[in-house]
């Protein structure tokens, strides 16, 4: 059966638990015991998440709405209004993409080591959200010219608001040009990660930086793999990313110190 595109499972789920918390009030069920009936709708539906984190979001979202924000009470039509500030803040074209998950501080301040940039370099945070990574960006660059681009009107504003110093515009990432860049940086998904491949190919220079949080291209060889504290990982691809073989030696480590 084929999956989904996120968050749709997420939305159906919490729809169809709040339909079941509804109608088995109306049949004279205790508000706790419907509660019940609903959460293993979304435990049920879960199934339809392709990692774990999506699956307990499932799961777990509607019942903590319920007990955490009191929407036993809320008026059917509430819901409808938390879809519609979902839908306008995650837009269904962003839909195979990253949801809102914020760089943390410092994430890359160690990426210089490996990979240095010219004073006036340009950096582009790809889907770059209410701006954190650009925060992060300019802590590691803070000579270079950063830019972002976000999808979404509202974490567009508010990223500009957050990074004045920086240039950031409402767009699509897929569409924009990346070939004048000379570090594009992602904190995306697994599945965006063929895409950004072949795009940086296709369109980066040679020489120019293809930077991931967490998320590894495993099409391409890493040209630096460097640590976060808690373990995460930031790939660095160097343009044009060499092709994945398993007899390649491992790329070169660094943690911060």
């Amino acid at each position: 059966m084929p999956r989904l595109i996120w968050p749709l499972p997420a939305l159906l789920a919490w729809a169809l638990a709040w339909l079941v918390f509804r109608g088995l009030q109306a049949l004279g069920w205790p508000a706790l015991a419907a509660l019940a009936g609903a959460a293993l709708v979304g435990l049920a539906m879960s199934w339809f998440g392709s990692t774990g984190w999506r699956r307990l979001m499932i799961a777990a979202g509607f019942p903590l709405a319920v007990l955490a924000l009191g929407a036993a009470s809320w008026p059917a039509w509430s819901w409808l209004l938390l879809l519609a500030v979902l839908a306008l803040l995650y837009p269904m074209h962003a839909w195979r993409d990253a949801p809102l998950f914020p760089t943390p501080a410092g994430a890359l301040q160690d990426l210089p080591r490996q990979l240095p940039l010219p004073a006036g370099a340009r950096v582009l945070d790809a889907g770059c959200g209410l701006g954190h990574g650009l925060q992060a960006l300019r802590q590691a660059y803070p000579q270079a010219q950063l830019e972002g681009i976000e999808w979404s009107w509202p974490l567009r504003l508010a990223g500009a608001w957050r990074c004045p110093w920086a240039r950031v515009r409402q767009g699509d990432i897929w569409r924009a040009d990346w070939r004048d860049y000379d570090l594009v940086y992602l904190f995306q998904r697994p599945e965006s990660m063929p895409r950004a491949l072949a795009k940086a190919r296709a369109e980066m220079r040679a020489g120019s930086w293809l930077v991931s949080l967490e998320f590894e291209a495993r099409e391409a060889r890493a040209t630096a793999v460097l640590r976060l504290p808690d373990g995460r990982p930031v790939w660095a691809y160097r343009c044009p990313p060499a092709v994945a073989h398993s007899a390649n030696p491992p790329a070169r480590r660094a943690r911060p110190e």
